[in-house]
């Protein structure tokens, strides 16, 4: 799977454009703010329907326009496959695939695996639990269509929940039983979300140890821990226990949504301990793992997308990263670099097929 094709309009910083790509690989070089994250993020929304950055679809069409659209030429399995999403201010936004529009975005998630590698990354192991648990689920949402529609499930019942513990304290007054209706859906939907984290945890750590200890040439011991109320009691018990508890606080405390994932490096929390180098290091370890598990849950290689994935480390890791990505162990990837000379000797030691481009204030030309 690769692809092929790239137009946008109205995106971010892109007036329009229309690029052919590489079905290798295809880097990207230009000072910071030119647009090279911006590129990267249109492909993002080609196979998530959102913005890796931005959670408020209109804050990504440009400045003093009306719409945006981006438009990609896949080929999957040797077939053209057309995938557009546009957006006009104050409607909805829509995916086609094939002009055919779909009903539910959540439908489209899969046909397009992929990986991205960005600076933003470091809110998984800076920010709180929020970070990792929407990590998880977009990974797992990738090959697991049933997970997707738990996941969804599950929130619009923990909402109906909590407005109910809000009606309760307004109006003075506490109906245990209708507690009850919420509880034994969020604890059907929550086991079965939580057996599918547990089961992604302990399928990705060795693929993230092996691929830690190639980039770092080193023998430090990464760990994911998966943080977790359910398991030990049924999340039932747990909430009908917490009655008085939400009563108080006015919403669920109790459940999947509580869940977190502990990233440590020898023992000690990465947000703790780890350097700018190590963090960096961790983080594309983490990404390259995910993408072997993609790979063989989809039997599809993904698209990966390293953006600025050099910065702060040394030439060692540097090289190692290039000489993982140059094998034919992966698929169509896309890499930025703020440095020409440093990307032009990188690309000077690789033998696979490679497209250049020079981007400029929302301009890219071919080198």
């Amino acid at each position: 799977m690769y692809l092929r094709k790239l137009n946008l309009l109205n995106f971010k910083t892109y007036s329009e454009l229309d690029i052919e790509l590489s079905p290798k690989l295809n880097c990207f070089v230009g000072n910071n703010g030119v647009g090279k994250t911006n590129l990267f993020d249109s492909i993002y929304y080609l196979a998530f329907c959102k913005s890796y950055f931005n959670s408020l679809d209109a804050n990504n069409i440009k400045h003093s326009c009306d719409f945006f659209m981006i438009r990609g030429e896949f080929v999957i399995d040797g077939q053209v496959e057309r995938i557009q999403c546009s957006l006009r201010k104050d409607q909805k936004k829509r995916i086609r695939r094939n002009d055919k529009e779909y009903q539910k975005l959540a439908d489209h998630i899969g046909l397009i695996p992929l990986v991205m590698v960005s600076p933003a990354d470091t809110s998984l192991i800076l920010e709180g639990s929020e970070e990792r648990r929407r990590y998880m689920n977009g990974v797992i949402s990738q090959y697991d269509r049933q997970y997707l529609d738990d996941v969804i499930r599950y929130n619009k019942a923990l909402a109906q929940r909590n407005r109910l513990l809000k009606e309760f304290s307004r109006h003075k007054y506490f109906d245990e039983d209708s507690l009850f209706i919420w509880d034994d859906q969020l604890s059907l939907l929550g086991e079965r979300i939580y057996q599918r984290r547990k089961e992604f945890i302990s399928q990705l750590l060795p693929i993230f140890q092996y691929y830690y200890d190639y980039i770092s040439s080193g023998h430090e011991q990464v760990e994911l821990k998966y943080l977790t109320q359910a398991g030990d009691r049924s999340l039932s018990e747990l909430m009908k226990d917490a009655h008085d508890k939400d009563k108080q606080l006015q919403f669920t405390s109790i459940g999947i949504h509580r869940d977190d994932l502990v990233l440590e490096l020898s023992g000690y929390p990465m947000k703790q301990q780890g350097s700018q180098g190590q963090q960096k290091t961790y983080l594309v370890a983490l990404k390259m793992a995910q993408y072997d598990f993609l790979k063989k849950i989809s039997n599809v290689r993904p698209l990966i997308l390293l953006d600025d994935v050099f910065d702060k480390l040394d030439s060692n890791r540097v090289t190692r990263i290039i000489q993982l990505v140059s094998e034919d162990h992966f698929g169509q990837i896309f890499i930025t670099d703020t440095n020409l000379q440093h990307l032009q000797s990188i690309l000077s030691g690789l033998t696979a097929e490679y497209r250049l481009f020079q981007v400029t204030d929302g301009q890219i030309g071919l080198l």
